[in-house]
């Protein structure tokens, strides 16, 4: 028993070590978007599906970026009707611009996979 607790107290500080540490709260996985719904007019509701995008709270959404994840403009967290780790709902809010690019997710400080998108005038 002895050899035991002196074991487990020489392990510890290597366990402990291996613990997720309150800096390492940030996102590990970068987003996948995998399907979007066609394109919508200004008002149109969008459906994202993809995995590992996160919550509203960490997450973003990028509309009209360079496929570099650049540029763009990014919708207000009023526009989001539900979001969860596998699928976003959203309305297009009525100063997004109109045209063809891409779209993102942006979680903590990593962006998703891109897909083409247009907002339809």
């Amino acid at each position: 028993m002895k050899k035991l607790l002196i074991i487990g107290a020489l392990l510890f500080p290597v366990l402990a070590s291996c613990a997720p540490t309150a800096a390492i709260r940030g996102v590990t996985v970068t987003p996948v978007l995998v399907k979007v719904s066609e394109s919508a007019s200004v008002g149109g509701t969008v459906t994202l599906q993809g995995r590992y995008l996160g919550g509203p709270a960490t997450g973003r959404i990028r509309i009209g970026a360079n496929a570099d994840a650049s540029g763009g403009f990014v919708l207000p967290a009023s526009a989001v009707q539900s979001w969860t780790d596998s699928q976003i709902v959203f309305t297009v809010p009525a100063n997004t611009p109109t045209g063809g690019s891409y779209l993102f997710v942006e979680v903590g400080d990593m962006h998703s996979t891109a897909l083409p998108f247009s907002v339809k005038q």
